[in-house]
């Protein structure tokens, strides 16, 4: 197998980041929206730090010389290949940044540099430093009699080099969280400094009997790559949940990977200082030109006198699926219903929750759970429905990322209320979005199955794209319950004739499907696979997918992020088209389709083509067997196909460019919003609690075009 088929994983995600960070040079796109794919830009490198990167020093440790499976790289290789490509990137978002903030000063809002201020501005600054930030400071130092303090993960610190006879002298000083990190110099428009700036340029004050040398702003970032298998406490007392509970504390020390400096004053002698401390190499030390953290944008969304430089508001809308004059339960058992996030509202699957909550038929309720709300309306439903006596089993999802503390709090609470919880099998995350209802009506058992690709998380529902099917199929229900009943007594299920569900039954299933339609092309029959997911990193699926573009399969995946394949490399992927549509949403859902015509099969499912989810982890797709559905599920695929203003298209070098065509424009997105909103007219409007979504029969059509002629 020729080298050039396959792209490095870590890399592959890197030019992912990149195609977010284009949108910030995107002039169709709104400049606060430009700033705030900076600030994403920043926030995802952030997690590739702390967990892929973190995972790679890991490996350093235990094996340098094993290499990954594609492109035979060893994890110190992929290292140094990494710390380049974010090297070159980083000067690439601070031109971005500082474009941005060149067009915002039209409008208002300028970020002042602090050492360019006016008199008038520098003692009102100065006269604020002493009166309300610096009692709350609290400087250490660090020198041969005053060892390295522990920084924070992602906390912004001013270090200043302080002048000393014996030894490198170091001030820290921390910014702290108590402090407002936007100080507006006028009344009458947004010119502002930071607070870490403004702490920077007075710290002098707090070590006022020391001579500065130089000054900086740093951050550190620290390695997040812990796991539930930590030998330390696999022999432990501690039951899952408490033992959950220690391993986000040890993440919360573990080694710092990457240090990022930002300041004007750098004198080398005090980062190698520093450097040596925290024990990183040079390729590990990351400068700047802009502020280390731009999530202060946030704040400027919310402010109505902005709101001409964000994306216009769109309210996600009823379907044309549900009728407002029927129970959803009954509407279910007549015909298999489909939502589509954040186009359709999660208000009609709330609304599903609590009518099986107020439901004496319902005996039962069984649900996996992986990201929740902060605030989160499902699991009030779920201790309802324990409170009005149903049997709820709820399976929380301890493991999931940087959403653990979250987790374990709900956890608990759903404990109090009565719902029996489980923890999912040792050493596999449960990522399947699973909900299986049982009722029992005149002496007949009924279900009602709900097989997800995301969301059961209002807040996310309205940002990423996600796909949702309502189902009584009683064959799909009894797998949902085999599922069920595997988890509840740690095992797994090792076979199923509807649904896929990893680790057992999946990727094999995959791999037969692409069979088949390598089987059909032998026969002269229309061969087809399409896929839509997040991440394609398993080498056996991809090698099936090459023997198959070999065998003169047409393939087109969709996939937004990580894509080890490299499409269009003669003899080998010819037949292979990769697109990655990066906009406004975060594309979410995962589709599988496996033959044309009357021979094509579709799945939905929270399974990416990764090792991770085909084979580490616990997930689910489902069959759409519903003619009307496969039909949407079809076009929606075929528009992202189309898109010609979000999408990128991979060429055989591995590079990714907009796909640009003589066809009138279609963002897939704009797209799906436009048909949801026509769509919407065609039935009353709506009540959900006494929340009105739309009112008169037109207005939600008129709404969309007010929206979208004016970008």
């Amino acid at each position: 197998m020729l080298k050039n088929v396959y792209e490095n994983r870590e890399l592959s995600w890197l030019k992912f980041n990149e195609r977010v960070l284009q949108e910030s040079r995107d002039e169709n796109v709104p400049l606060l929206e430009r700033l705030i794919f900076v600030s994403i830009f920043q926030t995802n490198l952030d997690e590739f730090f702390m967990v892929r990167v973190g995972s790679l020093f890991d490996q350093v440790l235990l094996d340098d010389k094993q290499s990954e499976n594609k492109t035979n790289m060893t994890a110190k290789e992929q290292l140094n290949a990494i710390f380049e490509r974010v090297k070159q990137l980083e000067p690439v978002k601070d031109r971005a940044y500082k474009l941005i903030m060149k067009k915002l000063k039209l409008h208002g809002i300028e970020h002042v540099d602090i050492n360019q201020i006016s008199d008038i501005e520098e003692k009102f600054l100065e006269n604020y430093f002493v009166k309300e930030v610096m009692p709350l400071l609290s400087p250490l130092i660090i020198d041969k009699r005053h060892p390295m303090p522990f920084l924070k993960n992602k906390d912004i610190y001013a270090v200043v080099h302080l002048e000393s006879k014996s030894s490198v002298k170091l001030g820290i000083l921390p910014v702290t969280d108590n402090l407002k990190r936007i100080i507006k110099l006028s009344n009458d428009s947004l010119k502002f400094v930071l607070i870490e700036e403004l702490i920077l340029k007075y710290a002098n004050k707090v070590f006022k009997n020391y001579k500065v040398l130089d000054k900086f702003l740093m951050r550190i970032t620290r390695n997040a790559d812990i796991s539930e298998e930590d030998d330390s406490l696999l022999d432990s007392e501690f039951d899952f949940r408490d033992m959950m509970e220690e391993l986000v504390k040890k993440r919360k020390k573990l080694s710092p990977i990457r240090l990022q400096i930002y300041g004007d004053c750098i004198n080398q002698i005090s980062i190698n200082h520093l450097s040596k401390k925290l024990e990183l190499a040079e390729n590990q030390i990351f400068k700047t030109e802009i502020p280390l953290d731009v999530s202060y944008v946030f704040a400027f969304k919310e402010n109505e006198l902005y709101s001409h430089l964000c994306f216009n508001k769109l309210v996600s809308q009823k379907t044309t699926s549900i009728r407002e004059d029927e129970s959803i339960i009954n509407q279910v058992k007549k015909k298999d219903i489909l939502l589509h996030y954040p186009y359709e509202t999660i208000k009609h699957f709330l609304k599903f929750l609590d009518e099986v909550s107020n439901d004496k038929n319902v005996i039962s309720v069984k649900i996996t759970l992986y990201r929740l709300a902060r605030n989160s309306q499902i699991i009030q439903s779920l201790i309802n429905m324990a409170e009005n006596g149903i049997n709820v089993l709820v399976l929380v999802e301890l493991r999931a990322r940087f959403d653990e503390e979250n987790n374990i709090n709900w956890s608990k609470r759903l404990q109090k209320a009565g719902c029996n919880i489980l923890y999912g099998p040792i050493g596999l995350k449960v990522h399947s979005k699973l909900l299986l209802v049982t009722r029992k009506v005149n002496d007949e058992v009924e279900y009602i199955t709900q097989v997800g690709t995301g969301n059961y998380n209002e807040k996310t529902s309205e940002l990423y794209t996600d796909l949702s099917l309502l189902t009584a199929n009683k064959k799909i229900a009894m797998e949902a319950a085999e599922v069920f009943n595997a988890l509840s007594i740690e095992q797994l299920v090792e076979n199923s004739s509807h649904l896929l569900v990893a680790p057992k039954s999946l990727q094999n299933k995959i791999i037969n499907f692409i069979d088949d339609e390598i089987e059909a092309v032998k026969q002269g029959i229309p061969a087809y696979i399409g896929i839509k997911i997040n991440s394609l990193s398993d080498k056996i699926i991809i090698d099936k997918l090459i023997e198959a573009s070999q065998a003169g399969v047409k393939i087109n995946l969709i996939i937004r992020g990580i894509c080890c394949i490299i499409s269009k490399v003669p003899e080998f992927t010819e037949n292979i088209t990769v697109t990655s549509i990066v906009g406004r949403f975060l594309e979410h859902s995962r589709i599988y389709i496996f033959g044309k015509d009357e021979r094509t099969k579709i799945f939905i499912s929270s399974a990416d083509f990764m090792t991770r989810n085909t084979v580490r982890r616990v997930e689910v797709a489902v069959p759409v067997y519903d003619e009307d559905i496969k039909a949407r599920l079809l076009d929606i695929f075929n528009t992202m196909l189309n898109d010609n203003v979000k999408a990128r298209v991979q060429y055989s070098d591995g590079s990714y460019r907009r796909k640009y065509n003589k066809k009138a424009k279609l963002d897939s997105q704009v797209y799906f919003y436009k048909q949801a909103y026509e769509k919407a007219k065609e039935i009353p409007k709506i009540n959900m609690k006494n929340e009105v979504l739309t009112t008169e029969k037109d207005y939600a059509v008129n709404e969309f075009y007010k929206v979208f002629l004016k970008q």
